[in-house]
Parts: structure tokens; C-alpha cells; sequence
């Protein structure tokens, strides 16, 4: 497997994270609404795209549900990412399209992403970020 789809996947994995936390077992339905963030919109399609739309209330793909049900849990990510890097490995139209999707994304602007509780996510930062309980500064 090439590093170049183990590359694509872990991009990936950011977008769909997010966008099944937003979602939840409907990331894979076909709805009308518009997701509110272009983060969460984008990582919905690439979902839809790699693991197939479903019916409302259809079950999704045990990695995905992992994530669904845990977010933050490095393990459900990892396990996501190892499916995802799979079904592009399978078919090279699917991360021909995938990667040129990503592609366009980030040519269309900068996007910070963030996963995680706490997890800071900043374009530019010329301070402190903290995260965590009882942090103290001091100048």
C-alpha cells in the first residue's frame, strides 16, 4: 500500500470524524439539510462517497459507528482510517476522486481542523494555548 493512500486516508479521516460527530448515524443519509459548517459538509460527502449513502435509521460500518459513538477515542480513529485506507486501496477511481476532492479543498482556502477534547485549533498564534485544568503564567 503506498504512502501516498496512507497519507490521503489520514487527511480524510479529520473530515469524516468531524462531520460524524456533527451527524451521527445519519452522516451516510440522504437528507436536504445543508451542514452549517463547510468542515462538516465536506467530511459527509467524502463518508457518503467511501462508505455508500444509506437509508435513515440504516446501519453504518462498524468503524464508523465507533466514531459516532467515541470521537475522541484514538482507536475508533485509527480503526476509521484503517477501513477508509482499505476501500481506497480497493479502487483507484474512489482515491483518484477522494484525493482530488481534498485537493480542491485545500486550495479553496486555509481550513483548521481540531479533534479531540481541547483540542486548540488556531490559523495563527503569537500567545500561549493551553489546554488541561489549572494552568498558571507567569510573565
Amino acid at each position: 500500500m503506498s504512502g501516498d493512500l496512507v497519507q490521503l486516508a489520514g487527511h480524510v479521516t479529520q473530515y469524516v470524524t468531524t462531520a460524524a460527530g456533527a451527524y451521527g448515524v445519519a452522516v451516510l443519509a440522504r437528507t436536504q439539510d445543508q451542514a452549517a459548517d463547510a468542515t462538516v459538509g465536506f467530511g459527509r460527502r467524502l463518508a457518503q462517497r467511501i462508505f455508500g449513502v444509506r437509508a435513515e435509521g440504516e446501519e453504518v460500518p462498524q468503524p464508523l459507528a465507533g466514531v459516532i459513538d467515541d470521537p475522541d477515542d484514538r482507536d475508533n480513529r485509527a480503526a476509521l482510517r484503517r477501513a477508509m485506507r482499505s476501500a481506497l486501496a480497493a479502487d483507484a477511481e474512489l482515491a483518484a476522486q477522494v484525493r482530488q476532492w481534498v485537493q480542491d479543498a485545500h486550495k479553496a482556502g486555509v481550513q483548521v481542523m481540531t479533534s479531540g477534547e481541547r483540542s486548540p485549533a488556531v490559523h495563527t498564534n503569537h500567545g500561549v494555548i493551553a489546554t488541561g485544568d489549572g494552568n498558571t503564567f507567569s510573565r
